[in-house]
């Protein structure tokens, strides 16, 4: 009984240790997350992705997101009493003044001179002719003199020189000139109807002189003229005979004494529009900025800037600490929410810091661009919440998988809700393009899984934005036409964001080290460089690599893993065998072995070496990094059994103590990091092992698998891919299976001859020996 009782407390302290082993494990496993590199970096994108997040959700919500023509969703009042340049009577009040600044016209001086010197001289001309025959013709032209005229003018001359008088006249003359511009027809027109001001500004250089500018007189106007000219004529002096004389020289060949100066003038009117002080209104407290339903006007967006503006500028500082705060802390919980569904559920992205930091620069870009856009064309809010969040959701499904694409796309379109101030209803309309768009993604194996994603979100936004309008819109004609036009840019988002995905492809596969069914399918291709060069240099391998192809790809589609991507790594697995084909079997075509002629160290360097073989090829002809991992690890750090026995029986032979090691007699691996890779690596090893089979039934072709797929599993060889068990035993069920159809076994039919006795199994030819003509079958 003791010995019963002893037993059974042995198992109950085992149960206890195990149970604390089980208690102290997650407290372990979150210790050594938190020591790693992983970790640390992932710390430092969530602080920066918060902190960055945090300023563009301030720096958009300080911005009135509302355009001019725009139907206003709710309304809006003054929250504090301030004040605001009234822009329109301001305007209306220099428009004033400029109307009341005279016009400013210039002098013509060489005219007046000309003028004042032909005046002033015709006595000294005229003084010494006996008679009018003896005057020039030209000054006889010029000033129509008669006997009469000339007698008066020899009158204004003495010793030769006119008179202090005349030169007196010619002055007042030349003075009422310049008090009485004469401008042509067009600028004398416009002088009247310009302006409020009844007067004109006449500049003689740095001087100038104000008069009305009902003197100024018309050139074209003969009658206006010859009265004008008389009249200044007699001003200044001149009368009988001597002022005909005169006024005709001012008629004769008449021009404009003045023009019109456009760059004075502006600066005039400038001037004057400075000097005019701002008018200012004062908006009160509680007072209506717009209402709900109102098509928001000019007027109405600067009062709504002006009161945010006034707003914050009178705020306490704690109020502004405490909502900058709140901003902050609501961007930094979106992005912290996001990196707990990474730790949570993205392994793959968990554990690459880089990773992290490209998505975390592609969502922040994002949010970036939707906050620009809104910001500085606020009527393409529709678009600006829902083009960048797609294209993060849809760049996401491509380099990952749909689950995280959807949580992070919504999480994103969540965050700029926020940042741009939207309600509800919107995020669900971006929630609806996210899902219906990112469902069309499982595989972009053509340009037609992203044209359907294009097409099939443009509906689903458009549909999404319709339905939130009608929640939050007031159903008014303007307001109906608005939604429309958001409906179509919405629905313009998702087209847009398909051609840049399409267009970026590449640079995306290479940003996220990822490859797409696209270029799988390119790489599939027998025509392909590394392909061709197989074939001919190694055509047996090529064949083996065909056989692992489709094994793997069936397997893979048992569980649901990427069946393309899994063929595609099969067919490049070998490709190192090109470089020594002839020192594997599958090449040998008879004669006697290679190997035979090595010792057991040099056949493993060059058994090992393909595997480095095949990854310096790939990365010459650059092919992606997932397909590497193939080459590289689908023999993991399995053991090379054959030639480590003959390795141990050579050392026994020669009486040798110590036999090699068998780490020494190991690929160098890594092993599989993928569930792809880790089924390669079955279908590789199955896929030969059964070549040499003498009766490959279906029995023994799956005791075989199994017996494979057993010591893999304990060799530890799926230890750093995320295979389960029940997919281990989906895959040997698959495998055994394909294995099966490909050897399956012969009928044995009696001895003839094969021309005569040729029958035919499945569709294949098979002689009258029971070998399948051509293939294995």
């Amino acid at each position: 009984m003791s010995e019963g009782g002893g037993t059974k407390g042995s198992r109950s302290a085992a149960r206890r240790r195990l149970i604390r082993g089980l208690e102290t494990r997650p407290r372990a496993d979150l210790l050594r997350l938190v020591q790693s590199r992983a970790f640390v970096w992932g710390v430092v994108v969530v602080l920066a992705s918060s902190v960055l997040g945090g300023v563009l959700v301030s720096s958009a919500r300080r911005s009135p997101i509302v355009a001019v023509g725009q139907v206003m969703n709710k309304s809006r009042v003054s929250r504090v009493e301030f004040s605001i340049v009234d822009e329109a009577a301001t305007e209306r009040q220099r428009a004033s003044a400029v109307e009341r600044v005279p016009r400013v016209y210039a002098v013509d001086a060489a005219l007046l001179e000309e003028i004042g010197a032909s005046l002033r001289n015709l006595p000294r001309a005229l003084s010494t002719v006996a008679s009018l025959d003896d005057v020039a013709p030209d000054i006889r032209s010029q000033f129509s003199l008669t006997p009469e005229a000339l007698a008066a003018v020899q009158r204004e001359a003495v010793d030769g020189e006119a008179t202090p008088a005349w030169l007196d006249r010619v002055g007042r003359l030349t003075e009422g000139l310049e008090r009485r511009p004469v401008l042509d027809e067009q600028t004398w027109q416009r002088s009247a109807q310009e302006g409020l001001s009844r007067r004109i500004e006449l500049r003689f250089g740095a001087s100038s002189l104000l008069v009305d500018r009902d003197r100024a007189v018309n050139l074209a106007d003969a009658a206006a003229m010859r009265a004008a000219m008389e009249s200044i004529a007699k001003e200044a002096g001149f009368t009988d005979a001597l002022a005909g004389l005169v006024v005709t020289r001012l008629l004769q060949s008449p021009r404009p004494t003045f023009q019109y100066d456009p760059s004075a003038t502006t600066q005039r009117q400038n001037a004057a529009a400075a000097e005019v002080r701002p008018v200012h209104i004062t908006i009160q407290r509680g007072q209506k900025i717009f209402d709900r339903g109102d098509v928001l006007s000019a007027e109405e967006l600067r009062w709504h800037r002006a009161e945010l503006a006034a707003f914050d500028a009178s705020a306490e500082r704690w109020r502004v600490i405490a909502r900058r705060a709140s901003e902050f802390t609501a961007a930094g919980a979106v992005v912290i929410m996001a990196a707990a569904y990474v730790v949570a559920f993205c392994p793959r992205i968990r554990r690459n810091p880089s990773r992290m930091a490209a998505i975390a620069t592609l969502s922040i870009g994002a949010l970036t661009i939707s906050v620009l856009v809104a910001t500085t064309e606020p009527w393409l809010i529709a678009l600006a919440t829902t083009a960048p969040t797609l294209f993060v959701a849809a760049i996401l499904a491509i380099a990952y998988e749909r689950r995280t694409a959807l949580a992070l796309g919504a999480m994103q379109a969540g965050l700029a809700c926020i940042a741009l101030d939207q309600p509800v209803g919107m995020l669900l309309a971006a929630a609806m393009g996210i899902g219906t768009g990112v469902w069309h993604l499982r595989e972009v194996r053509h340009r037609n899984n992203i044209i359907g994603m294009s097409l099939w979100g443009a509906l689903a936004m458009g549909l999404g934005v319709a339905i939130v309008g009608f929640i939050d819109r007031p159903t008014t004609l303007p307001a109906l036409r608005q939604l429309a036009i958001d409906m179509g840019w919405a629905a313009a988002g998702p087209m847009i964001v398909g051609g840049i995905v399409l267009f970026i492809l590449p640079v995306v596969e290479r940003a996220f080290d990822i490859v797409t069914g696209m270029t799988l399918i390119e790489l599939r291709d027998p025509k392909q460089p590394l392909l061709r060069r197989m074939q001919v240099r190694a055509p047996g391998t090529y064949n083996h690599s065909l056989n692992v192809a489709s094994i793997a790809e069936s397997a893979a589609d048992a569980i649901g893993a990427d069946g393309l991507l899994t063929y595609v790594g099969a067919l490049y697995h070998d490709i190192g065998k090109m470089s020594k084909p002839e020192y594997f079997v599958e090449n040998q075509s008879g004669g006697p072995n290679k190997h035979d002629k090595l010792s057991p160290a040099m056949s493993l360097l060059v058994i090992v070496g393909h595997v480095k073989d095949g990854v310096e090829m790939a990365r010459e002809e650059g092919l992606p990094r997932t397909i590497i991992h193939f080459i590289e690890a689908h023999h993991g750090t399995t053991l090379v059994e054959y030639f480590y026995h003959r390795a141990r029986q050579a050392a026994e032979d020669a009486g040798a103590k110590d036999g090699p090691e068998e780490i020494d007699y190991r690929y160098p691996g890594p092993k599989p990091q993928r569930k792809e890779v880790a089924i390669v690596m079955l279908a590789d090893t199955v896929e030969s092992a059964t070549r040499s089979m003498s009766d490959p039934t279906p029995a023994r072709i799956d005791q075989l698998v199994r017996t494979i797929a057993n010591k893999r599993l304990l060799d530890g060889q799926f230890d750093e891919c995320d295979l389960t068990l029940k997919e281990l035993h989906a895959i040997v069920e698959s495998i055994s299976k394909t294995v099966a159809s490909i050897y399956h076994g012969r009928i044995a039919y009696p001895g003839g001859t094969p021309k005569t006795q040729t029958k035919t199994q499945a569709g294949v030819p098979i002689t009258a020996g029971g070998t399948a003509s051509g293939t294995n079958g």
